[in-house]
C-alpha cells in the first residue's frame, strides 16, 4: 500500500470519527439534556479531527505527487 493510500484510509478513519462526534454534538442539541461542557469538550474534538484530516489529505496529495 502506498504512503498516499495509507493517508487516505487514516483521512477516512478521521472522517468517521468526526461524524460520530458530530453526531453526538447534534444529539446533545436536539435532546437539550447534554451538559454544555461536552458541547464544548465535542466542538474541541470536531476541530481537532477536522484539522488532522486535512493533513492526512495533504500527506496524500504530496505522496501522490512524489509517486507521478
Amino acid at each position: 500500500m502506498s504512503s498516499a493510500d495509507e493517508s487516505l484510509t487514516r483521512a477516512e478513519e478521521l472522517l468517521a470519527r468526526l461524524e460520530a462526534a458530530r453526531t453526538e454534538l447534534e444529539r446533545l442539541s436536539v435532546d437539550g439534556e447534554g451538559s454544555p461542557e461536552r458541547a464544548v469538550e465535542l466542538l474541541g474534538e470536531l476541530a481537532e479531527l477536522a484539522k488532522a484530516v486535512e493533513e492526512e489529505l495533504e500527506k496524500a496529495q504530496r505522496a501522490a505527487g512524489a509517486d507521478a
